[in-house]
């Protein structure tokens, strides 16, 4: 499937960081907006009762169109911010729950009653360590939450980061000028339908069925990819033929479905050097995320360091 419906564009670099852009091979079929699309004309994301639950949110959708949820994606706002499990495509004029994870630990009351979306997605390591707990069972309720917030507390530790409810956003606000420095590096290309990131030897795959999709979750996913790569600034290069490879690497691992949280079937990839989700809708690949893993299953490329470059 991978190999029919995308291709590489050529890689651009800075300080390190390499980011391919990816093109379609086929012209998309379903239509969706987007979250930042929605929400201003009227999609309702809020806690599914007044107590609220931590792993699920209520959606609402009033519109005539679906909407599509990014995995990864955070939700500010309400009792606590969360972050998208899974990528969901609502129905247009719908409602339904669906599966989150918190990534602020330290507050539970209501700042508002509906959700706000962030200006960044999850770096690509909080995601990596999130799809690794839920590689078993998708959609489980709660199942990656530890590891999320093991996650968060661990990035903000080593980028010197001190949040008072513990919030991921906090970190992304106090990095938010040197993110801003490297992002002029990587711009949206004409057409570009996605990408893959290039750090050293860990790489992240993001990808949409519709270009203009992907041209407003752009600068979000680019804020996720570039907080990961400060910490590892100026290092080797990524190859293109590892980037070929990993794209190799997806097409070839094995894949399990089963229906979505909303319309369609979430689909699973894990093999020995990469783990991935995505959605399909009538046999069309509406979205994708993957990335690298070694060759025992672990987390390819854990960041380490103590503390990241400034």
């Amino acid at each position: 499937m991978i190999q029919q419906t995308l291709q590489l564009g050529e890689p651009r670099e800075q300080r390190g960081i390499v980011v391919t852009a990816l093109f379609p091979r086929r012209t998309p079929v379903a239509a969706y907006l987007t979250l930042d699309e929605a929400l201003p004309r009227g999609l309702r994301i809020t806690e599914v009762s007044d107590d609220g639950s931590v792993p699920e949110l209520a959606v609402a959708n009033p519109l005539d169109e679906r909407v599509l949820l990014y995995d990864g994606e955070e939700l500010v706002g309400a009792k606590q911010n969360r972050i998208l499990n899974v990528t969901v495509l609502v129905e247009a004029r719908s409602t339904l729950p669906i599966p989150v994870s918190c990534v602020e630990q330290g507050r539970w009351s209501r700042r508002s009653h509906l959700f706000g979306s962030a200006a960044h997605a999850s770096h690509p390591e909080l995601r990596r360590r999130k799809a690794e707990r839920l590689a078993s069972a998708p959609l489980a309720r709660g199942l990656a939450q530890a590891e999320v917030w093991d996650a968060v507390h661990e990035k903000a530790a080593r980028m010197r980061v001190e949040s008072p409810t513990a919030a991921n956003a906090d970190t992304f606000r106090s990095h938010s000028g040197a993110l801003r420095a490297l992002e002029h590096a990587f711009p949206l290309e004409p057409g570009q339908c996605g990408a893959v990131l290039g750090i050293g030897d860990t790489l992240c795959l993001d990808w949409v069925s519709r270009p203009e999709a992907f041209a407003r979750l752009w600068p979000k996913l680019r804020r996720g990819y570039l907080l990961d790569a400060l910490e590892q600034l100026d290092g080797p290069a990524t190859h293109p033929a590892r980037i070929a490879g990993f794209l190799d690497e997806i097409a070839d691992a094995p894949r399990a479905e089963q229906r979505s949280a909303g319309l369609g079937d979430d689909v699973r990839l894990q093999g020995p050097g990469v783990i991935g989700s995505g959605l399909a809708l009538a046999a069309e690949l509406l979205q994708l995320s993957a990335f690298s893993r070694d060759e025992n299953g672990g987390r390819a490329g854990r960041i380490t360091r103590p503390s990241a470059r400034r």
